[in-house]
């Protein structure tokens, strides 16, 4: 009896330390401990992420760092590109020591290039592929979404069309999804960010600033579901061909 006694207390207090400790938070990493320690070590997954800024602020290279994270961490990548063609993507990548070619080659990366040159779209149209895209994220195999960028998409789809689009993207993520979506502030009116903005897990928001007599690339975090404290957080950064990003101390830096 004595020994009955001693397994259930011994059950009883394995019981309660599972109770007690924290769940383990599933996350997909860039890659880059310095980036990923100002995301709260990372994105989480099942989540959708707005990467936004003007120009030349590093959306897309922030996208192919998460995509090198994604490889690293045996995830497999549909990226839907309207800002390069297969061979300039992998050029791109492997131009940041982030070749990704191998990956390519096996099937695990795959790059959907969407912007086709001399094609006049109109408002059905874009609805349609809007539609259609929808429907591929549904039926692929791939656990991370990057669509780098949605801006062609506002110049010829409706407001609410591309709100659609994102709320469609939301039930994809309910559904086991991880997608990720880079655009231009400028190409949408204020009030239509502040809901694209609010139907988004996590939202990371691009920029440069000032360091002496150059250009920096900053990424500023405006926030991360399930981090403790996130938002607020700045990581600036340059990209050197032939070697990548090379972290910049912010204190440097003159947004």
């Amino acid at each position: 009896m004595k020994k009955i006694y001693d397994d259930e207390e011994e059950d009883d207090g394995c019981l309660l330390e599972d109770i007690n400790k924290e769940p383990e938070r599933e996350i997909l990493s860039t890659g880059n401990p310095e980036i990923d320690k100002k995301i709260a070590d990372g994105l989480p997954l099942y989540s959708m992420t707005l990467i936004e800024g003007e120009n030349d602020t590093g959306k897309s290279v922030i996208t192919q760092q998460i995509i090198w994270g994604a490889m690293k961490n045996s995830f497999n990548v549909d990226l839907f590109t309207t800002e390069n063609t297969v061979k300039s993507f992998l050029a791109q990548m492997e131009s940041m020591s982030l070749d990704v070619s191998q990956y390519y080659a096996w099937g695990y990366l795959r790059v959907f290039p969407l912007h086709v040159v001399g094609f006049d779209w109109d408002e059905n149209d874009m609805q349609g592929i809007l539609g259609r895209l929808v429907r591929h994220i549904e039926r692929s195999k791939a656990d991370v979404i990057i669509i780098d960028s949605l801006t062609l998409f506002s110049e010829y789809a409706s407001t609410e069309t591309v709100l659609t689009f994102f709320t469609n993207c939301k039930t994809l993520v309910d559904n086991g999804k991880t997608i990720l979506i880079t655009l231009h502030t400028y190409a949408f009116e204020e009030d239509s960010l502040v809901r694209i903005r609010s139907t988004c897990d996590a939202h990371l928001v691009m920029k440069k600033a000032l360091i002496g007599d150059k250009y920096v690339m900053v990424m500023e975090v405006g926030k991360v579901r399930g981090a403790r404290k996130t938002t607020g957080n700045l990581v600036s950064f340059e990209v050197h061909p032939g070697y990548g990003m090379k972290i910049i101390p912010m204190s440097f830096a003159r947004v």
